[in-house]
């Protein structure tokens, strides 16, 4: 594996940060996990000013907390698992993807399993929960910062940047030999600063579905993943074409993608910058994630109201 990172300068202090937010109220979810194929509920509620967003495995002794944090990641493998001890949750990115995308820094997320519930495969259904319950300003203002220099990190032909700019942005491009998916690209920017309020992040990203290939799902179900995976929850795309059209974008892969890069991007705070990936995985995102996060402390900054 080839990693490069460049990063020099690369932080400042916005002078006017929006103020934090947590839900209005709380809301529950529930359903099958796409790994582990078990059942799950979810209740997402209220949490105080600062204390970000946290996931409670309410199941088990002493109801262990996991922070939503990047230092907290573990295993990627077509996922992202976070960790806090012996106590994991696994395919949190839609949902930190919903909560990040609708303004949410504040959440209390209590979790009776392993495995966060994949619904439709998408984060609709998580932003529509947000939305019915409401956002809420808070006292204290968020950290914000922007990207002086770019950062690069690259795994032979698949890559993940952050670029210097004046506006938060996300691009995406995938590239598959399949003549359904073949190259596709999608670029979205939220049309609030720092995800303040944006309705845009729930009508062109949170809808579009997880996706995979039909001729891998023996071989990955036979290495203990995607039990739960099934033609209700994610597209799936052969030789052939699509097997369960129709898609809700022409470009709905890409978007996806871009949806998974905002949750993994959700674990630490995203700065003002540009953010572009290609063909890349969790893995990269996180590594991404990790880079930016390590540039935020050495050069500490205090929020100004």
């Amino acid at each position: 594996m080839e990693s490069e990172v460049q990063s020099q300068k690369n932080q400042t202090l916005e002078s006017s940060a929006p103020a934090q937010q947590t839900l209005g109220g709380e809301f529950t979810r529930s359903g099958i996990g796409l790994h582990t194929g078990l059942f799950t509920q979810v209740r997402v509620l209220p949490a105080p000013t600062g204390s970000g967003r946290r996931f409670i495995r309410v199941d088990l002794p002493d109801s262990p907390e996991i922070s939503a944090r990047i230092d907290a990641v573990g295993q990627t493998m077509l996922s992202t698992e976070l960790a806090a001890g012996k106590a994991t949750v696994r395919t949190v990115e839609h949902l930190l993807a919903a909560l990040a995308g609708m303004g949410v820094d504040n959440a209390r997320i209590e979790i009776d399993g392993a495995e966060a519930p994949v619904l439709d495969g998408s984060a609709q259904e998580w932003t529509a929960a947000i939305a019915q319950a409401g956002v809420v300003a808070q006292t204290a203002p968020r950290l914000t910062w922007s990207l002086q220099s770019p950062i690069w990190i690259r795994e032979g032909d698949a890559f993940v940047a952050a670029l210097p700019a004046a506006e938060l942005r996300f691009t995406y491009g995938i590239d598959f030999d399949l003549a359904a998916i073949g190259n596709q690209w999608h670029s979205w920017s939220p049309n609030a600063a720092h995800f303040t309020v944006d309705s845009s992040f729930a009508a062109e990203i949170a809808p579009a579905r997880t996706f995979g290939l039909a001729h891998q799902i023996e071989y990955l179900r036979a290495n203990g993943l995607i039990k739960g995976g099934s033609l209700d929850n994610a597209l799936v795309c052969s030789a052939e074409g699509w097997v369960n059209p129709p898609l809700r974008f022409s470009n709905e892969p890409a978007r996806h993608k871009l949806l998974d890069l905002v949750g993994d991007l959700s674990l630490l705070e995203i700065p003002t910058a540009h953010f572009m990936a290609y063909k890349a995985s969790h893995s990269l995102h996180t590594q991404l994630a990790r880079s930016l996060n390590a540039l935020r402390i050495k050069q500490p900054v205090t929020p100004q109201s």
